[in-house]
């Protein structure tokens, strides 16, 4: 029994695959014929499916192909897009960008889908995305009240705390709180401003340029940028806390 969940779990398994690697048993599971609670018991043969979440998906996607509610060229465009086309990596072009060339700068903070879009890229908001800057001053901190609005093609999708209603109600009642949580003081002396996005609007980050980067390309300042200093909660640069999720 153990060898055959081990089979199923192999990393290199392919989506289309999966229903030839399951059982009609195990198939079953995943779309409700058996309870969840079968999967904690190794000792029935009958089981085959493992808890994995991502292996689940698969099963229930491979469901769906065969039974033809689901187009495998769409969703493999759908996946593909989410993989390699959106992200944290358009988003961090764009303020390096900025960073280097002073006049992309003020195109971006004056009119951003338009300045944006000289890069390739897409805000996915229309004319609706507005970049916040960052300075000694003054420092930007984004939310949605009411969702998890914001522009997820140039920073990705929400990740499970800026969903979270924790989140969502602290960032305005009690901003410097909830940076503090995020390992990210900021002084007395600087103005800390908080943006609500909605479905019109959508609001981009444009964090300081890290001290003792002025030699670097745009590539190697694209490193530094991350999500969560698009969103305002650290700083670029603190490569310590990147990839919160």
């Amino acid at each position: 029994m153990a060898d055959r969940q081990r089979d199923v779990q192999k990393p290199d398994l392919g989506r289309r695959d999966f229903l030839k690697t399951v059982t009609t048993g195990a198939a079953g599971a995943v779309a409700g014929a058996a309870p969840l609670s079968a999967q904690t018991q190794p000792s029935r043969d009958h089981q085959v499916l493992p808890s994995d979440p991502a292996l689940r998906t698969k099963a229930l996607e491979s469901l769906l192909v065969e039974k033809g509610y689901v187009d495998t060229a769409t969703l493999d465009a759908l996946i593909d897009t989410y993989e390699h086309k959106i992200g944290p990596h358009n988003g961090a072009k764009v303020v390096a960008k900025a960073w280097r060339d002073p006049a992309f700068k003020k195109r971006l903070l004056e009119d951003a889908p338009k300045a944006i879009a000289e890069l390739g890229l897409t805000s996915g908001m229309g004319d609706h995305t507005v970049v916040v800057e960052n300075t000694p001053k003054l420092h930007n901190l984004i939310v949605c009240t009411l969702c998890s609005c914001y522009p997820f093609s140039l920073i990705g999708l929400p990740p499970v705390w800026y969903k979270s209603a924790a989140y969502r109600s602290r960032a305005v009642i009690d901003p410097r709180g909830v940076l503090r949580e995020f390992g990210t003081t900021i002084g007395d002396d600087v103005e800390v401003r908080v943006w609500d996005s909605t479905a019109e609007i959508r609001y981009l980050v444009l964090p300081e340029r890290p001290a003792g980067t002025e030699g670097l390309s745009e590539e190697e300042l694209a490193s530094l940028v991350t999500r969560d200093s698009m969103v305002g909660v650290t700083k670029a640069g603190d490569s310590a806390r990147a990839g919160r999720a």
